[in-house]
Order: C-alpha cells, then structure tokens, then sequence
C-alpha cells in the first residue's frame, strides 16, 4: 500500500492517475454486502456524518494556522465492493460525493480505500468512476488490495500522518487489533472509528485456534482474564462485560475517548455488533455523541440508548450506560460536593463514560436551579448556557437517585 504522501513531512504533487488497483480485469461475480439495509444505513450515516463535522473541525483549524501542508484524509482499510445488494452507495462513496460538494474538501481531500477481496476492490473502483464530477477531485481516490496485518501496522506506527479519520470494518476480527488503532490515531486530528464483531469475537475468546487475534485485540493478560470471568455470566452481562474490557483496553493506551454504540439483530433480540469511536480529545467525542445520540432507535427521559434497534427493545449496555435521567441530578451533587464551576466544565468532567448529551446536563442543572439544590450565575430564562456558573452544596441532599 503505497500511501507515504500521507506523511505530513513528504508533500507530492496532487495524483492524476487514475485509481490504483491490482490491474484491468474482466470481472463477472460481483460481491456485494449482504448485512441488513437498514443497519447499514444507520452506520454509514454515522460515519458519514462525524466525517462531515470532523473534517470542518479539522479544515478550520487549520485555516487559523496555516501551514504549507493543509491536507487531510479519510482511510477505509475494509471498504468493500461500494454498494449493498439493493444498490444503495456505502461509506465511502458518500464521503466522495461529500467532498466534491465541498470547495475545500474537494482541494484538500486524500481518500485511500482497501480491501483484499480483488472483486471488492474492482467493484469499488467501478462504482467511484461512475460518480459525476469525481474527475474535479484534486487527489483522486486509490483503491488497493492488501490484507490488513502487522506489515500495514508498522507503517503507519513509523508515519507521522496527515489529520486522518480512519475507518475500520473488518467482517470478522481478523486485522483489527489494539496495535491498529493506536497506530493510526497517534497523531494529531486523527480519529478512528471500527466495527466491533462481538458474536465472533464473543465466540473467538473461548476458542484456542484464534487465541492469537484475541491477543491482539485485548491483550494477553486480559483474554486470560475474560476467560475465566465469563463461564458463569449470561448473555447479557458477558456482552457488557466484553464491551468494556475492550474500552478499558483502549483506555490502557491512552486512548481516552471511547464510545460504543450497539447495533440488534432484526428482531431485536440480539447483539449482531458494535461500531466503536476512538478519540484523543473530547470535542471528537463529544461530535460522535451527539450524532451517536441521534441515531439511536430509543430513548429513556430523553437520553439515548445509544443502540440501534429495529425491534425498538430497550435494553441497557455497558454499566454506566444504564443510567436513567433521574439519576443525573444526584450523581452531580454528589461528584460536584462543595465546587464551583461552569456548566461546560462540568459538561467535559463528568460525561465521559455516560451516555449523557449536553443537553441532557443543561436540563438537569435547570431543574435542580429551580429546586434550590444549587446555585446559578446570571442567564437567561429557561435556558443553561455554556459559561453558567454552578455552585453546588458541600453535601448532596439525602435519598437523591444516583446520590453516592
């Protein structure tokens, strides 16, 4: 894979070759994706549009610091064949048509697309010359055919990137590991966003033959500790319990930010995966929680399950995740005991971990405002803004849900 102008200290010329691929062939047995429509929607739209406000987060930085390298780019190291079995584009032909409706995308804008599958990946190429205008494109996309392993992680570990939003959706777990994504967010303005398999993952871990990629995505220590741990748990509490020892193995790296939303089978009944979000700053992860909250199929009090459903069944993931709206009020009384601080403080300290939106903190503080448990700056009627002073009681009231 031959992606060394991504390197933010080797600038080339802009690339007017046509897209890379293995060679012309005739191809007649095209693959297409056979995952459920509807699902697949869900997760393109939110990959789609946390690209959409990454890359205008990321352009306008750089346009306040200018710098003689002012690229970015979008890398799908799974893309697949471009369009599902009833013709409706995937993730990365809308991050295409994205970008050539956008002045500055379309002149800064370095997309590299993946799969070892020689049938996706010509497939693919078909479908992105079939795009109006992808000629007007300054870097036009490349699309190569590499299976996904440790050579492809040791380059990007010895890289310094280009602000990069990486896209990794593997159909089982085979190359994704934590080494990947560490790799590939290391740098500044880079994000990463993957697709979690947990029922092949779920069964992988009590499988000796495939110990070697749970290693890779969980670490030695904790494959030996999970298989200990999850014999005796049902079903529900084993998916919790996988989910977060992945995040606490993310968080081990560094990686802070980490927000999982779960998608159910068709009936609703059970886990098909998760799309996980990988950040090194909270203003990306508060961007996907907002766009993650949105997409949610339900909600409890106004606060998203983060979980798309299509049997609409509400069923609580990841501990912290549980908690209902009641419980906010309490949890801040109790955690803020004592401290004075503007609501965006509060906002950034307490969210992360907790399916909670800013708006969701704002009606709360409002709430607890008119119920005398705290006390506010100056701001206008019926509304919280962002620099709203709180100061909160040296001891939270007794009997509050959420209340420690």
């Amino acid at each position: 894979m031959n992606i060394q102008n991504l390197e933010t200290c080797r600038l080339t010329p802009p690339s007017r070759n046509p897209i890379i691929v293995g060679g012309p062939k005739q191809l007649t047995n095209i693959h297409f994706f056979e995952e459920s429509t509807e699902q697949s929607r869900v997760k393109s739209a939110i990959v789609a549009k946390y690209f959409d406000a990454w890359s205008k987060v990321i352009l306008s930085t750089q346009n306040r610091n200018p710098h003689p390298d002012n690229r970015i780019a979008y890398i799908d190291l799974f893309a697949g064949p471009g369009r599902y079995a009833d013709g409706t584009v995937s993730t990365p032909l809308r991050i295409l048509e994205q970008a050539i409706n956008d002045d500055q995308l379309r002149q800064r804008l370095v997309t590299i697309f993946n799969d070892k599958d020689e049938r996706n990946a010509h497939s693919l190429q078909s479908a992105i010359q079939e795009i109006p205008n992808v000629e007007t494109l300054k870097y036009q996309p490349q699309v190569h055919e590499h299976e996904v392993g440790d050579e492809i992680v040791e380059m990007f570990e010895g890289m310094r990137l280009i602000p990069t939003l990486f896209f990794v959706d593997p159909w089982g777990y085979k190359g994704l590991s934590l080494r990947l994504v560490n790799s590939v967010i290391k740098d500044w303005g880079c994000d990463c966003i993957f697709f979690f398999n947990y029922n092949r993952i779920n069964m992988g871990l009590s499988n000796e033959s495939v110990r070697e990629h749970m290693v890779s995505l969980f670490g030695q220590s904790r494959v030996d500790a999970l298989r200990s741990r999850l014999a005796p748990l049902n079903p529900q509490r084993r998916e919790l319990t996988i989910v977060e020892e992945l995040c606490h193995a993310l968080r081990e790296l560094g990686l802070e930010f980490v927000l999982p939303f779960r998608f159910r089978d068709e009936h609703g009944s059970r886990t098909s995966h998760h799309l996980i979000f990988v950040s090194k700053h909270f203003r990306g992860y508060e961007i996907m929680k907002e766009i993650m909250a949105k997409e949610s199929s339900t909600s409890e009090q106004g606060v998203a399950t983060f979980e798309y459903n299509p049997a609409d069944e509400q069923q609580p993931f990841l501990f912290e995740f549980a908690r209902p709206l009641d419980d906010l009020g309490g949890m801040l009384l109790s955690d803020f005991a004592g401290q004075r601080l503007e609501m965006s403080a509060i906002y950034q300290q307490h969210s992360v971990g907790r399916r909670y939106v800013k708006r969701n903190y704002k009606e709360v503080l409002l709430q607890l405002e008119q119920q005398g448990k705290i006390a506010a700056s100056s701001h206008r009627k019926n509304t919280f803004g962002d620099n709203v002073v709180v100061t909160f009681p040296r001891k939270a009231p007794a009997g509050l849900p959420g209340a420690r």
